[in-house]
């Protein structure tokens, strides 16, 4: 089994169980769950059923390709059902199947592994689902995602395609034996990256310029996600300009906010404190001041939603500080 293939699989799969199949998002992240196709589209009643390939990158995890199943940036493969099917865990089974696993012959366990990130006021129930002896997927329910209760509850399923390979071809490592297709390597497509970026995350990234790209990354996000927009009807387009009064054809709908824009200078920032935190210039006591920041710069969340699911102003609306931040700033590395 090829990567190549393994992907093209789990995207027939879920394509036929109803997903939209959606591209990785371009900004550097530590978790498929950071792409705003799975951490902001967990809110809201609106149902959302997508799957997608992330590249993910934790700069702390490299080790120079000497640690054969571990690697600073990896793939994930994300699905993402709200509301949640009742026969979730045969559907995914399902997918083992089609992989080529017999989930009936295979040792298929679920070992319950909550998920909590108090810092970030998200909470799940679910599990790890070990492989013959190998963790393949991580399988969690969401019940809250910063601090707003998902209604309806929502179902993330996260797959290690690397690993998933190595289980059907019998291999050992990322870089000896996995094959991206028939003819290239996952060595030939990735080593010369993970190795360079290695010795750019621990040994050459500039930290004085790390911690000026996180302090600026920070407060750009906090100005965007605090910056009122409106929604101008008329002209259907979003604007920063207030509705003048004296115009009874401008109407306009405010409490809006440039939620995308924001999340992306999040997600930057948080890469930035990554890097940091792989150079070793992030103390103990200054990781704890980190997170305060992040706690006390995070506001309430309230989504917007109007009568008709075609309607423009369906969108989220955020105060202060808002749920981009939460979630971009701390990931679990396990």
């Amino acid at each position: 089994m090829t990567f190549q293939e393994l992907v093209f699989r789990l995207n027939k799969y879920w394509a036929e169980q109803g997903c939209a199949i959606l591209q990785p998002y371009d900004v550097e992240m530590g978790a498929g769950t950071m792409h705003p196709a799975t951490s902001l589209r967990a809110l809201g009643p609106e149902p959302w059923n997508v799957a997608y390939v992330q590249p993910s990158r934790r700069p702390a995890d490299g080790r120079y390709t000497r640690n054969p199943m571990r690697s600073q940036r990896y793939y994930q493969y994300q699905v993402m059902l709200k509301p949640s099917p009742e026969d979730v865990v045969d559907v995914y089974l399902g997918s083992l199947n089609a992989l080529g696993f017999d989930v009936t012959k295979n040792d298929v366990r679920l070992v319950e592994d909550d998920w909590e990130s108090p810092s970030v006021g998200a909470s799940g129930v679910g599990w790890e689902v070990w492989l013959d002896g190998t963790e393949i997927t991580q399988f969690t329910f969401f019940q809250q995602m910063g601090g707003i209760e998902c209604n309806p509850v929502c179902a993330e399923i996260t797959y290690g395609p690397e690993r998933l390979c190595l289980m059907l071809s019998k291999g050992h490592s990322f870089w000896e034996g996995l094959m991206w297709n028939d003819s290239l390597s996952y060595f030939q497509t990735d080593y010369q990256l993970e190795m360079q970026h290695n010795v750019y995350n621990f040994e050459v990234a500039d930290v004085e310029m790390l911690f000026r790209l996180f302090e600026m990354y920070e407060s750009e996000s906090k100005r965007v996600i605090e910056t009122p927009v409106y929604w101008e009807s008329e002209k259907r387009v979003l604007t920063t300009a207030a509705a003048d009064d004296e115009d009874p054809l401008a109407k306009r709908k405010a409490g809006l906010a440039l939620v995308y824009p924001a999340y992306d200078l999040a997600l930057k920032c948080s890469h930035a404190f990554n890097l940091l935190d792989a150079r070793g210039a992030i103390s103990p006591t200054a990781r704890a001041d980190y997170i305060t920041r992040i706690r006390a710069g995070s506001g309430p969340v309230a989504l917007d939603t109007s009568s008709s699911s075609k309607s423009p102003q369906r969108r989220p609306r955020f105060s202060g500080l808002a749920i981009c931040l939460r979630l971009a700033f701390v990931h679990d590395p396990s």
